[in-house]
């Protein structure tokens, strides 16, 4: 089997084969991911049964773990945006105080944990204009604030198919109530940072939106009614964290946290997401969640085959040798997984496909750093996310949503959309440091 630098060599041959029919042949990822997994365990020396073998086995393996997750989140979004929900959270959140910037992004944060940023953005860059006149300010920067609080949960907090994913690669699919609870936690220092750099860079351009028509706000569901698709999995999921923690899961408690296990807690929430009112038939909101779901689920199960390649070679011994006897920094090691994140996101656009890649490459290291705890791989996880944020331009579909829907230059969004996730980016990094040393 190939080892060394040609090892290395050839994983970074299969990461510029997967960036470049991405961006320059724009083959769909299907065929990269399925092309570069399959072309690095033959060239590192695996014959072709044990490819196909391993290529079935991530693949199934990844989507058992968090298949389920990814397209019952799913549903719980299109029926939060279809009915009219997310809408009804926003005006609770927005309120009538000031600092509606740092209110924007805080929205953004708790919107874009079961709906899709680029529709969260679409759903909600309406009430821009009238924010921004009800505050006396420019556009832009309640515009970039959006996108930014938007952003944050997308690439940090489950169910987002991205770090469910990741997860899942790592090891940590039965850690999620810990990374929801670590990365709400996270999220506070960036949300502060993201209001901040938000007003700074957003003073320095443009922004025209285009009009929106006035909505009917009367046949929106209640804010009881909005929110019960949230809170249900949210608490289940974090109830279930603590009792793993405070008891030895017999007796009653048994069934309890059977009810808190994601799977389970997302269903629970599927109920009232289709209780909610709504012109249409509810059918087209679980059609369109399973196509929204469908896609993802094919690029992260790929992404856990590309990962079984990898953990089937010797990247994890060849890097042990070079080591030594001393065990891998884990701050060592969580700047790899931030930095492998964000070069793949600032190569090829796609957050998931960079969280998916990413945690495939640094799950076979996890052992040298002594990374098995569900604060471990949580961290890890959270740091992967913050490098699959950094940075968005011209190749990510989001960026266009933003430019197109807040009615900024592309030219100016290079100059404040480009660095503000560059610096959310970074932030989560170093929180994601702070908390390792301290806990």
């Amino acid at each position: 089997m190939l080892t060394g630098l040609p090892f290395l060599l050839a994983i970074a041959a299969a990461v510029l084969f997967l960036i470049l029919s991405s961006s320059r042949l724009k083959w769909h990822p299907f065929f990269g991911l399925l092309l570069a997994a399959t072309g690095l365990g033959l060239i590192i020396g695996l014959d072709l049964p044990k490819v196909i073998s391993l290529l079935k086995d991530g693949f199934g393996g990844l989507i058992g773990s968090v298949g389920l997750l990814i397209v019952l989140g799913s549903i719980i979004g299109v029926a939060l945006e279809r009915s009219g929900a997310a809408r009804r959270i926003a005006e609770l959140l927005i309120g009538g105080g000031g600092n509606i910037g740092l209110r924007l992004v805080v929205l953004g944060a708790v919107i874009s944990i079961p709906v899709f940023c680029d529709s969260g953005f679409i759903i909600l860059a309406g009430l821009l204009p009238a924010l921004a006149l009800r505050a006396g300010g420019k556009v832009a920067p309640l515009a970039l604030s959006l996108a930014g609080g938007l952003y944050l949960t997308h690439t940090l907090i489950p169910p987002t198919p991205g770090p469910l994913a990741a997860a899942a690669n790592l090891g940590a699919d039965e850690f999620i109530g810990t990374i929801m609870l670590l990365g709400a936690i996270i999220s506070l220092p960036v949300i502060f940072v993201t209001w901040k750099a938000a007003g700074w860079f957003g003073d320095k351009i443009k922004a025209l939106p285009p009009v929106s028509p006035e909505e009917d706000n009367s046949a929106l569901p209640s804010l009881f009614q909005s929110l019960l698709p949230l809170l249900i999995p949210i608490l289940l999921i974090a109830l279930g964290s603590i009792l793993k923690l405070a008891t030895n899961g017999q007796g009653i408690t048994a069934y309890i946290l059977w009810l808190c296990e994601p799977t389970v807690a997302l269903a629970l929430g599927c109920i009232p997401a289709l209780l909610l009112p709504s012109a249409v038939s509810k059918t087209s909101w679980i059609g369109d969640g399973l196509s929204l779901a469908g896609p993802i689920l094919i690029i992260t199960g790929l992404g856990g085959a590309f990962g079984a390649v990898l953990k089937a070679s010797s990247l994890a011994s060849d890097v042990a040798g070079w080591v030594g006897n001393e065990p891998l920094s884990g701050t060592a090691l969580l700047c790899l997984g931030w930095a492998v994140a964000a070069l793949m996101k600032s190569a090829q656009g796609s957050s998931t496909g960079a969280l998916v890649i990413s945690s495939g490459i640094i799950a076979p290291l996890l052992p040298l750093a002594g990374f098995a705890s569900a604060t471990d791989l949580a961290l890890m996880t959270l740091a992967i996310g913050g490098g699959a944020m950094t940075i968005s331009h011209a190749n990510d579909s989001y960026f266009w949503v933003v430019t197109r829907f807040s009615g900024i230059e592309v030219a100016d969004a290079y100059r404040s959309y480009t660095p503000l996730t560059a610096v959310m980016g970074i932030t989560v990094l170093v929180a994601v440091l702070v908390i390792s040393v301290v806990v």
